[in-house]
């Protein structure tokens, strides 16, 4: 079956983008959803949840962009440019999109929309696509960028049909991971509100106020065993990082920041930045981070919280990052962390600034914030039920990157011609 090297271009029928009521759009400015740059993930697929809408009369106005099942969205400006996903109406809903997105559609002789969409998600077409943003303040594809995207194509239908049946068993692997990783989140969140709030008995039971004694505190009912403590009571040190910009160096120690702890689970060092030897030595006069002590951000995404792990390097830490060290005789380190991970701290936050909106924790803060505090022995119990739960997620996480990672790599084998599905074509027609 013949392949070809065709431009994107030559294949689509129709491109066009779409457009909003003056003064834009919002979740109830309306009843027909209106999709946007949002709407499209970055790694492909389309996310319907928060889908902003504009009124029917517009709608019906609308010369272009209105949607049909099996268009091909793309971002075409903005930050996320080019980010491809696949609209799909199973219920014969309208919908459109805004002026962000252009939607796609192949000349169905020549390509079907699955694997139009597949084409223009692979990296080798993305990288295309990135080759033709232009622009400096608002980077953006013109409507004309299709002619400098190649991909391949084999002529025959049922192989493109064929390609796009195996790469969607895979995308429906990774939504019900995904889904999986969502459930699994959900109960390590009822574990951490029930755990941390009313504890574990000596039987293993979850306590209630209904058959164990409580006693009032300024964070509500607690147990009788356990007491409210600021966190300076809880700890030896609470510091942050240097407070100037260092200068970079390509190779030596970690220099951490925001990103660092943000960029996924626990502590990256696969892009950190390295300062000198010399800088290194005097940063850790302020804050020398090591194992057991809880780093968490204090500016941007707030409260991000990561425990410094014994096989981790030595490193310095900038001054957007909070450094905290607890009394190891009295306080485990994830009971701080889970304070930070579940989000209490914010409410706290929030009465300690007085409602100015801040996007920052002082050091102050943090010494301020009051925790519940069990005994030690009942923090070894809570904390080893709720690492349970994380290494379910854990799993989940990689099971959902090795699906990432073999999509990807079917995408290139299988959109390139390297691998042929024709054998199961004709495994197919046997059977038939």
């Amino acid at each position: 079956m013949t392949w070809q090297s065709l431009d994107i271009a030559s294949v689509v029928s129709v491109m066009e983008s779409g457009s909003r009521p003056k003064g834009g759009a919002t979740v109830e400015s309306g009843d027909i959803p209106s999709l946007g740059g949002e709407n499209i993930l970055r790694y492909g697929g389309v996310n319907l949840e928060e889908v902003k809408r504009v009124p029917r009369k517009f709608f019906e106005r609308m010369t272009k962009g209105q949607l049909k099942n099996g268009d091909v969205l793309i971002n075409k400006d903005g930050a996320q440019t080019g980010k491809v996903g696949l609209y799909k109406n199973n219920n014969d809903a309208v919908a459109c999109i805004n002026e962000h997105l252009f939607l796609i559609r192949g000349d169905a002789n020549k390509i079907i929309q699955p694997y139009l969409y597949y084409s223009l998600l692979s990296p080798t077409c993305q990288n295309q696509i990135d080759a033709q943003i232009s622009g400096s303040a608002q980077p953006g594809l013109k409507s004309d960028f299709l002619k400098g995207v190649f991909a391949s194509i084999p002529k025959a239908l049922q192989e493109q049909s064929k390609i796009t049946e195996v790469l969607s068993k895979v995308d429906q692997g990774i939504d019900q991971t995904e889904a999986l990783i969502a459930k699994q989140q959900r109960i390590k969140t009822s574990l951490m509100q029930g755990l941390l709030t009313k504890g574990i008995d000596k039987q293993g039971n979850l306590r209630t106020e209904e058959s164990h004694e409580f006693k009032d505190s300024p964070m509500g009912m607690i147990p009788a065993e356990w007491e409210i403590k600021r966190l300076e009571e809880m700890t030896v040190k609470i510091v942050d990082g240097v407070h100037h910009t260092p200068s970079y160096v390509d190779y030596g120690m970690p220099f951490l920041v925001i990103t660092d702890l943000t960029a996924g689970p626990g502590i990256r060092f696969d892009n950190t930045r390295f300062i000198t030897v010399a800088d290194h030595r005097a940063f850790r006069a302020r804050a020398n981070p090591i194992a057991g002590d809880v780093l968490v951000t204090k500016d941007g995404t707030l409260g991000v919280a990561r425990i410094v792990k014994s096989e981790y390097p030595e490193f310095s830490i900038f001054v957007s990052l909070a450094m905290i060290r607890p009394r190891r005789d009295y306080c485990l380190p994830e009971l701080i962390y889970y304070f930070f991970d579940s989000g209490e701290f914010l409410i706290q936050l929030g009465a300690l600034s007085a409602g100015t909106g801040l996007s920052h924790i002082h050091l102050e803060h943090f010494r301020k914030f009051q925790l519940r505090c069990p005994p030690l022995e009942e923090q070894k119990i809570i904390i080893d039920i709720i690492k349970q739960q994380e290494i379910r997620l854990t799993n989940c996480h990689n099971d959902l990157n090795k699906l990432k990672r073999l999509k990807n790599a079917l995408m290139q084998d299988l959109l390139t011609g390297m691998v042929r599905v024709t054998p199961l074509m004709e495994n197919m027609a046997v059977s038939s």
